[in-house]
């Protein structure tokens, strides 16, 4: 499978031999390769020459870029790929961050690997080759479908590794052995930046196979309790709402698009059980949604989304079986697009909770408001021809226009303006 190999990158891989150098692809790459999916991380790791002799080298075939200065890492622009010296890192500081790293060309392979955190990621490919370094069994691993540390001491250093594992088991679909799962719940996440946490999350719910295997993770190891609007949902009486989460979110997993929204489907999905109170009655009702967001350092108008998907995420069944009329559809859109959702997406959260939605989005559809709240068809300069001046009575008009406008569905605007003069005339 190495054969797949850009060839540029083996022209290098000769060179750094010529040099009395190896040139060796680490991480995730090999990881990926041996479960015969296609990978993006193309890390390449070069044993028995400097950092000097190696940015000489690969200047020979195109510009080069320092991307990661302290560690050593230089990056071919022409390329997608990273060439780095082994290194040895030394924990100095709390976090994830509080490393001194200090390279070594000379390093063995068994040595450098040692800091990675799982053993599935420390395995090693010859460029040239294709053999595979696996001093830690990583392969056999694979194999089991197992994660472990490759060394507990090493693995604890880093906080992160706790939020890695659990989008790894999501992604993989695989299960964290029982000294693992121990060592992760000694770690401290308070340490880690919230950026990095939100990160994590947004890898497991939007490349897990099975989300739910992350959150489960993080359940078993404790780590649910840095996120105690979900672990509400693990005690008391109704921890059903707990499984029906874990549900709803392999359910939304089958449901992504490969769109920008997508993010928002899934975390409506992991949120839908927080937004209804359900679970311990210390922590209830929609405003968690928004600590657990703000926890995660979400984007704002993603929390905008997901809180009124959440909020709205009974409508499809109650309008169906209530035969809703059309403009509590066209109003629902504008309240969701008003927060950058849409029905078309309120029905694909309807559905990760079991609930069918083909009525209420071919309803959506057939009004042409699926995708789209509807555009207003009365504007300003159609009142100010009226008489309107600029002010609030203007914009107390143009709000009862557009409530005329969906209800009845109309896109004259004479009508509709006229419509909304005569209901204003018998409220005053």
């Amino acid at each position: 499978m190495h054969r797949m190999i850009d060839a540029r990158v083996r022209d290098i891989a000769r060179e750094i031999a010529k040099a009395h150098g190896r040139a060796l692809i680490v991480g995730g790459y090999v990881r990926d390769m041996l479960r015969h999916e296609p990978s993006k991380d193309l890390d390449i790791e070069v044993y028995g020459i400097d950092l000097d002799a190696l940015r000489n080298l690969l200047q020979r075939h195109g510009s080069v870029l320092s991307v990661g200065r302290a560690f050593g890492v230089l990056r071919l622009k022409e390329l997608d790929a990273d060439f780095s010296l082994p290194r040895r890192d030394s924990k100095v500081a709390p976090g994830h961050r509080g490393f001194e790293v200090r390279c070594d060309p000379d390093l063995d392979f068994k040595t450098a690997a040692r800091r990675r955190d799982l053993t599935v990621n420390s395995m090693g490919l010859d460029i040239l080759t294709g053999e595979v370094l696996d001093p830690y069994g990583g392969r056999r691993d694979l194999e089991r479908r197992l994660l472990r540390a490759v060394d507990a001491d090493t693995f604890a250093e880093d906080p992160l590794r706790g939020l890695r594992v659990a989008q790894f088991s999501a992604r993989f679909d695989m299960r964290a052995d029982a000294a693992l799962v121990e060592l992760c719940g000694r770690l401290d996440l308070r340490e880690v930046s919230p950026e990095r946490v939100f990160e994590e999350f947004r890898k497991l719910l939007l490349k897990g196979k099975r989300p739910s295997v992350g959150l489960e993770f993080l359940r078993d190891s404790t780590l649910l309790r840095f996120f105690p609007e979900l672990e509400a949902l693990t005690r008391g009486s109704h921890t059903c709402a707990w499984s029906r989460t874990l549900n709803a979110l392999d359910a939304a997993a089958k449901l992504r698009r490969g769109g920008d929204d997508d993010l928002v489907l899934m975390l409506a999905a992991m949120c839908h059980a927080v937004q209804q109170g359900e679970g311990d009655a210390s922590r209830r009702g929609p405003d968690d949604i928004n600590a657990l967001l703000a926890r995660m350092r979400a984007p704002k108008d993603v929390v905008r989304a997901v809180s009124a998907l959440a909020e709205h995420s009974r409508k499809p069944a109650s309008f169906v079986a209530n035969d809703a009329a059309p403009g509590d559809y066209r109003l629902l859109s504008r309240r969701l697009g008003a927060a950058g959702a849409t029905l078309e997406l309120l029905a694909r959260l309807a559905q990760t909770a079991g609930t069918p939605s083909e009525r209420f989005l071919a309803r959506a559809r057939n009004l042409g408001v699926d995708r789209s709240a509807p555009a207003d068809v009365v504007g300003g300069r159609h009142l100010i021809g009226r008489g309107f001046e600029p002010g609030p009575r203007l914009g107390a008009m143009l709000e009862l226009c557009r409530d005329v406008q969906d209800e009845t569905g109309w896109l004259d605007p004479e009508r509709i303006l006229d419509e909304a003069l005569a209901r204003a005339s018998e409220d005053a």
